[in-house]
């Protein structure tokens, strides 16, 4: 197998038709066998009977139905355990990336590159709330993690083989896979391309899911909310080494300053939020540490082909 098409699918039935009539026009303008995998994260909406039809139809077209959803993260991790090409492609269902930019990824991979990344350059149909936010987050995910990872830059991108064998070996359960594919290292090198709008349905990625996504980017590549906890810790001593000789050299020259307990409160309230603020940024660590020795598997189908690259647990 020359090349793995990979595209999560959750609840994208309008789109899935389109998605699999412009994969295989661009695909087959290679002349390499290629294989479509649409790993279906627990769609509610049809999109699972489309493509079982659609595999039933082309045998090229693989499908991986999990038993409920698990997330997009862990759906283009499934699409890599089960993939058999000796390039992997990921693209997003909506067709927000454009799949006749394969054909550039495939050119620098052809080109002796291993992860060839595609980076946005103008983006469609977005809201101004999303590109600033989505601009903050690049510069700040750039500036406090440990890998660095490119900026605009999302899951759409080509992984050689021998990149995919070691993101498959590695199992932890947060994941944020752009930051994975870069730490690994390899030869790598970006692909401009505009993003086009979304063709039709909604956006399966609402605030509540952009903040975890960032948060398990932020915890899983970087220790700076720990740190951020330490300097306000030194911050609130500091404060407090400075305030005791003042506050006794007022109280020795009668003032009325400090007198009461509202200055008392006000340090409280300070001292508090401190250590809850700290307590919370541990918890989140504590968390992942206990999500990861659960040891339950990343996720669960009911329907795919037999992989010597998958872990995973199939139900009976």
């Amino acid at each position: 197998m020359k090349y793995s098409v990979i595209a999560p699918i959750y609840n994208e039935v309008e789109n899935i038709p389109e998605l699999s009539r412009r994969v295989r026009a661009v695909m087959e303008q290679t002349g390499e066998v290629w294989e479509l995998l649409l790993v279906d994260d627990g769609s509610t909406d049809g999109s699972t009977e489309q493509i079982q039809q659609l595999a039933e139809e082309d045998p090229r077209v693989v499908p991986v139905i999990f038993a409920r959803n698990f997330g997009h993260q862990i759906a283009v991790t499934a699409g890599l355990d089960y993939s058999r090409g000796e390039a992997v492609i990921i693209i997003d269902a909506d067709l927000q990336d454009p799949p006749e930019v394969m054909l550039d990824l495939i050119a620098k991979w052809r080109e002796g590159y291993q992860v060839v990344y595609a980076v946005r350059s103008k983006r469609e149909g977005e809201s101004l709330f999303k590109l600033f936010t989505a601009a903050v987050f690049y510069r700040l995910i750039q500036r406090i993690t440990d890998v660095n990872i490119p900026m605009d830059a999302g899951d759409f991108r080509l992984m050689d083989r021998s990149v995919v064998n070691v993101l498959n070996s590695m199992r932890e359960r947060h994941r944020f896979l752009r930051g994975m594919s870069v730490w690994v290292g390899f030869k790598q090198i970006g692909v401009e391309y505009e993003r086009a709008a979304r063709l039709s349905g909604e956006t399966k990625y609402p605030l509540r899911k952009m903040i975890k996504f960032a948060s398990d980017a932020i915890t899983g590549f970087s220790y700076f909310p720990l740190q951020v906890a330490m300097y306000l810790g030194f911050v609130s001593a500091g404060i407090s080494i400075l305030a005791i000789p003042v506050v006794i050299a007022l109280r020795l020259a009668g003032s009325q300053a400090f007198f009461g307990q509202a200055s008392a409160l006000i340090a409280v309230l300070f001292l508090g939020g401190v250590q809850l603020i700290s307590l919370g940024i541990l918890g989140e660590y504590i968390g992942r540490l206990y999500d990861e020795a659960k040891g339950r598997p990343l996720y669960i189908v009911t329907e795919a082909p037999q992989s010597e690259n998958s872990i995973v647990r199939q139900a009976s």
